[in-house]
């Protein structure tokens, strides 16, 4: 069983965290599989993500609109390997927020289910025509996170669904935007969406749309002030599904990030150092017990010798 992390990178081609992701990574190493869907293999430095890329055969062309051939093309790539069971969806100014040992909690716990927010579409319309949702019906008027997890299942039934609603498909991806709805519109189709057994509805990727950079783009972190880490840490309050976090500036203090997802193993190597030292000196104070107020050999023979032992 394993995790597929699939990372969807453009512009500078890189992670913005990349050494935190590696760290965190390796403490399971054998759990993670990892994925690169890029734009431009030649502008990739890092020999780790390059080590990580999808075959340049498929790279599909994306843009700001349009980005969903991405998701579907990495995403059939992961499928191919049948150990993994999870995947999720990740961009380069993602980082992990939780320790590991959460994170495998929460994946053991749900490995047959997506965690995906959704709702019915929050804009109008009949005015913006994302996803082309006015030529849907009412049903199918959805909206989704563009970042989340979907289970194997998930991820097997939504390539069927390229294929058999490839006509919806396409209306839909015509619109633009259609990651944040063609994930929600797949899943209702299998009548799976509203199945809280199936489909948590549930922020997977922590993101701050309140303090917004713009129109369309959330708040980014990129000092660790206090101001934003209370964001952090009311995001983290308020989502108990949160297991990543964006947007992460490469500036972003990374002391920060490693005392959220690292602290808890040093902790835990705490606790064991004291639990074992304490398992120590009990055996060394009931040895020394036993060694002061038990009879010595000599004694003992003296004893046996004088018949003191024996019953008269």
């Amino acid at each position: 069983m394993k995790v597929a992390l699939c990372f969807i990178i453009s512009n500078k081609h890189i992670l913005n965290k990349e050494e935190i992701w590696k760290k965190w990574i390796d403490q399971k190493k054998d759990l993670f599989n990892v994925y690169f869907h890029y734009k431009d293999y030649n502008l990739i430095k890092s020999k780790w993500i390059r080590d990580h890329c999808l075959p340049p055969s498929l790279i599909a062309k994306t843009s700001y609109y349009h980005v969903v051939p991405a998701y579907t093309s990495i995403l059939n790539f992961a499928f191919r390997n049948t150990d993994n069971k999870w995947f999720c969806l990740l961009t380069e100014s993602c980082v992990p927020i939780v320790p590991i040992s959460d994170f495998v909690r929460i994946m053991e716990e749900n490995i047959s289910k997506s965690i995906m927010s959704w709702s019915e579409a929050y804009w109008n319309i009949n005015i913006h025509t994302r996803a082309n949702l006015r030529l849907l019906k009412k049903d199918f008027q959805l909206a989704n996170t563009p970042w989340f997890i979907f289970s194997r299942d998930h991820v097997n039934k939504l390539l069927y669904f390229l294929v058999r609603e490839n006509s919806l498909y396409k209306t839909i991806c015509q619109g633009g935007l259609a990651n944040e709805s063609v994930f929600a519109i797949a899943l209702q189709s299998y009548k799976d969406l509203s199945d809280p057994n199936k489909v948590l509805n549930e922020v997977s990727t922590l993101t701050d749309w309140e303090h917004m950079e713009s129109p369309t783009s959330p708040y980014l972190f990129k000092n660790g002030s206090s101001f934003e880490l209370d964001i952090i840490n009311n995001l983290k309050e308020k989502h108990k599904f949160g297991l990543f976090l964006r947007k992460v500036s490469p500036q972003f203090p990374s002391q920060i990030i490693e005392k959220l997802v690292f602290e808890d193993n040093k902790t835990n190597k705490k606790i064991g150092w004291f639990i074992g030292s304490g398992l120590y000196l009990i055996g060394y104070l009931i040895v020394a017990i036993i060694y002061l107020t038990f009879p010595s050999f000599s004694t003992i023979q003296a004893s046996y010798k004088s018949g003191h032992w024996f019953i008269r």
